[in-house]
């Protein structure tokens, strides 16, 4: 099939999500799926090198996950500090499974790309005599590293300065806009994506942009969990379509839980308050409730011993003591202290009837960062040609098993500009929508995301109300501690919730009602499913994947990365590479292929 204009037509894949088809679609060089430090960067560089940029967006353009990194960015900026230690410090943290390559790359053009980031406008905070911007410590860090902004709102002001950039550039942006699929021209190559866009969007309903670069910027997946730091937002959407489009996923079982997320009662569910790492960079202890510093003893570093240790270590502490949570005593800081350095996490602490100058934080460890995610290359290059990734939602190797706090803000800007300088340098864009004109125009029907929503064929969409159920088979069955008995029957348990479903359309012919919230619920379940089904197969503990049955690291058997992708019929197909080397993305193969 082919447009009038000649180009091949563009098509979803087999196991698309059920949605109706797009009743509308435009036309750009580069299509940017996600707002954050990454995805707005990538847009700015490809907009400066003359390409036609299109950026979707969740909710509205600063509401990604950027916006509530408190920490800050880690780069060799200070005096006496290299990128040679910026690397060694980054190494220990993941476990042995970094990629050196990516995390040289990282630490090599990290400290350019935020001097650019401040050229951009970012303001971070900085001697008033000298000008020079101050740096503090974080977990793992062995140097003064991390610039901050605003104290405590490093990510708020970055996504300020990347947002202004944008528009101040005229880049084109729907808001409110939940991506769908991907769309794949007759070779198999990225040819845009559908999406459906929200009330408050520019464009009503199911649409498509198609282009000949996509870019997932999508953020993480933390909704998965019961309690988590990431946004409501945060629902594995740019891993569940990497996945639906045929992409390799890696290390997807090393989720990251931050060690002292604000404790709200053992009710509370979705985002919560996050209390920075660098609270205790600056000096405060964790404490249990007879102010016993417990952390001692368990690394050299106690308190900033790298976020697997720490979380480790509190949820011990509390099974232990048959506690809920832990405390975090910073009331030496003072008054002055807590209002200019964390002004944000004070407020938020305040909001909820917690004073720190005057009591100690109760905390507990939740959901926060997936180290791994869609697979990349250096340049950002999935196995699916013309899709590329950056930021949480990819897996370039820089994490490995665990991530070094504020690596992240780093992490999406450098391998932003690499992706940037991949697309503009390769022209990728010419090959899809070159020539055309930017307004919308009607889809076609072979831009249809998906099996029609009243066919009976095809993958069933979950009901809203899964959400929750699946959030709370995650929480107790893949958290903090896993054992093979508790990831056994969270795999079962997931099983079952998508049998119901599929039998229902069987039966009936039936199946939830295509919308933001099925949708979402779908996603959540395939990554769900994925992160267990990983989890499983690593039969030991590392970095920030601890088994309870399996305590030990094991390198002679499991210092490799698992790779999963996902069959046209559903099914996973997870298998190990044969050594720790992040192997290149391969050339994928096409829907008509077949799967081992």
């Amino acid at each position: 099939m082919t447009h009038p204009t000649g180009r091949p037509e563009a098509v979803a894949p087999a196991t698309a999500l059920r949605a109706a088809a797009p009743g509308w679609a435009t036309e750009a060089d580069v299509v940017v799926v996600g707002s954050g430090v990454a995805g707005l960067t990538v847009a700015l560089r490809c907009a400066a090198a003359g390409a036609r940029v299109t950026v979707v967006t969740k909710a509205r353009l600063d509401d990604g996950s950027t916006r509530w990194a408190q920490g800050g960015i880690a780069a060799a900026l200070g005096e006496g500090d290299t990128p040679e230690q910026h690397l060694d410090d980054t190494l220990v943290a993941g476990a042995g499974l970094c990629d050196e390559r990516a995390v040289r790359t990282l630490v090599t053009e990290g400290p350019d790309a935020v001097r650019r980031l401040i050229a951009t406008g970012a303001r971070f905070d900085a001697d008033d005599d000298t000008g020079e911007i101050l740096l503090t410590r974080e977990g793992g860090h062995h140097r003064r590293r991390i610039a901050h902004a605003g104290g405590d709102a490093t990510g708020a002001e970055i996504s300020r300065a990347l947002v202004e950039a944008v528009r101040e550039a005229g880049i084109d942006t729907v808001e409110n806009a939940l991506v769908l699929d991907l769309l794949k021209n007759g070779s198999g190559r990225a040819a845009g994506v559908t999406l459906h866009v929200m009330g408050e969007g520019r464009r009503d309903g199911v649409g498509a942009v198609r282009a000949g670069a996509v870019v997932l910027a999508t953020g993480g997946m933390g909704q998965i969990f019961s309690a988590t730091t990431n946004p409501a937002v945060s629902t594995g959407d740019g891993v569940a379509l990497a996945l639906r489009a045929g992409a390799e996923v890696s290390d997807l079982e090393f989720v990251q839980f931050h060690p002292t997320v604000l404790w709200l009662g053992p009710e509370a569910e979705g985002q919560q308050p996050l209390v920075s790492e660098a609270v205790r960079g600056e000096g405060a202890h964790l404490v249990d409730a007879d102010g016993v510093r417990f952390m001692r003893g368990q690394h050299e570093l106690a308190e900033l011993a790298p976020r697997d240790i720490v979380a480790k270590g509190i949820t011990r502490r509390m099974q232990e003591r048959g506690a809920e949570h832990m405390y975090l005593d910073a009331r030496h800081f003072g008054a002055r202290m807590w209002e200019r350095r964390f002004p944000t996490i004070l407020a938020a602490c305040r909001a909820h009837g917690i004073d720190p100058v005057t009591e100690p934080i109760p905390v507990a460890p939740a959901a926060h960062y997936a180290s791994g995610g869609v697979r990349t290359d250096l340049h950002g290059r999935t196995t699916v040609p013309g899709l590329y990734a950056c930021g949480e939602v990819a897996c370039t190797g820089v994490h490995g098993a665990n991530r070094l706090a504020s690596n992240s803000l780093l992490e999406g800007l450098v391998f932003a500009e690499r992706i940037a300088e991949d697309i503009t340098a390769g022209a990728a864009g010419a090959a899809g929508a070159a020539g055309a004109e930017g307004p919308a125009r009607p889809a076609t029907a072979a831009e249809r995301p998906g099996p029609d929503e009243g066919a009976p064929g095809g993958a069933p969409l979950l009901a809203s109300e899964a959400r929750y159920e699946i959030q709370h088979i995650m929480t107790h069955g893949a958290g903090v501690l896993r054992s093979a008995e508790s990831l056994a029957r969270a795999a079962d348990r997931l099983e079952r919730v998508h049998d119901e479903a599929a039998a229902q359309l069987r039966r009936d012919g039936k199946t939830a009602e295509p919308g933001v919230e099925t949708w979402e619920a779908t996603n959540l379940h395939l990554v769900a499913r994925v992160l267990v089904a990983a989890a499983l197969r690593r039969e030991e503990t590392r970095g920030c994947h601890w088994r309870e049955d399996r305590p030990a690291r094991d390198d002679a058997a499991w210092r490799r990365h698992l790779l999963v992708t996902l069959g046209p019929d559903g099914a996973l197909d997870v298998r190990s590479t044969d050594s720790e080397a992040f192997p290149p993305p391969t050339t994928p193969r096409t829907e008509t292929e077949s799967r081992p």
